[in-house]
């Protein structure tokens, strides 16, 4: 079947040269959104030396809250709030909030590139969760996918070693609330408005957040930690934006492997900011990682391509 021409500022264009072109903006949006998260967690590693976590936390979540309804709220008013789920997104919130936590506190003590990569297991984690607790059959292949995701985390924490110690399985628990996040995130998204979902998340994780305030502010010693915090609340903020334009234009299917270039733009930062590089074989668990993720969302892409057979009785 030919491709139907349309005409768009002048020329004429495909219908299949304009999904190319919503798949290539929906990439390059994935790669933006990647930089800002690997930027936030480079400012949130800076700031944790001299901001109590919890007062980090809540900026990140205020700031989050403020620009999305003095960017939002003007343009569509009531229709933002409208919501059949409020307690589905309460608990997105918290999730989201017990991440960002969890976050802060692995990043006190691991290395920025070898953090990014045992977060990014999050999308295998999914695989996980859709079998045990949403009773979703999961492939064989799959689950060797999960294996491998979890050995590559094994290599980078290194149990038994003189670097380890139980904080190092923060970011598991991170792993964990991330991926009840994300199941969460997908069945809300088939039908709520996902600019609602964006802003009902910021001030769930203020409101909550607001709970510890008083007893975890202190004064600042100058303004460049003002300015390190205001960073942290703008990266998360445009960061989380620019996926929801990137998943309005590609599925997700198409775009996860791309989310792994947070791994690179973590090692950039690590290196610039921190003078570190990982080691051999951080760098090995790392890639097996990026490779067991990016092969589990082709394998989702070849699934949807090929029609699932009737099992047999």
């Amino acid at each position: 079947m030919s491709a139907v021409p349309q005409v768009r500022n002048g020329a004429v264009h495909s219908t299949r040269d304009i999904g190319s072109e919503r798949i290539l903006a929906g990439i390059g949006l994935v790669l933006l959104a990647v930089a800002c998260f690997a930027t936030l967690d480079t400012a949130t590693k800076i700031s944790v030396t001299a901001v109590p976590i919890l007062m980090g936390v809540w900026f990140r979540y205020a700031f989050q809250a403020v620009a999305t309804t003095a960017v939002l709220l003007p343009r569509y008013g009531t229709r933002l709030l409208r919501t059949a789920h409020p307690k589905f997104h309460a608990l997105r919130g918290a999730l989201l909030l017990t991440t960002s936590v969890l976050a802060f506190f692995s990043l006190r003590h691991m290395p920025l590139p070898e953090f990014t990569a045992i977060v990014l297991i999050a999308p295998l984690a999914v695989t996980l969760l859709a079998a045990t607790a949403l009773g979703e059959q999961v492939s064989a292949l799959r689950w060797s996918l999960v294996a491998g995701g979890f050995a590559g985390t094994l290599v980078i924490l290194r149990p038994g070693g003189d670097a380890f110690g139980w904080v190092m399985l923060l970011p598991l628990g991170l792993v964990i609330s991330n991926a009840w996040f994300q199941v969460l995130t997908s069945r809300l998204a088939r039908t709520e408005n996902p600019l609602a979902m964006h802003f009902y998340t910021g001030w769930v994780g203020t409101l909550i957040a607001s709970c510890a305030l008083p007893f975890a502010w202190q004064a600042l010693p100058s303004w460049h930690w003002w300015a390190l915090l205001c960073l942290m609340g703008l990266m998360g903020t445009v960061g989380h934006f620019m996926l929801i334009l990137a998943y309005q234009r590609a599925p997700a299917s198409t775009l996860t492997p791309y989310l792994y270039a947070q791994i690179a733009f973590a090692m950039l930062g690590g290196w610039f900011v921190f003078s570190r590089v990982p080691d051999h074989v951080s760098l090995f668990g790392m890639g097996l990682i990026a490779i067991c993720g990016a092969a589990g969302a082709w394998l989702t892409v070849r699934e949807r391509r090929v029609p699932i057979e009737p099992a047999e009785s």
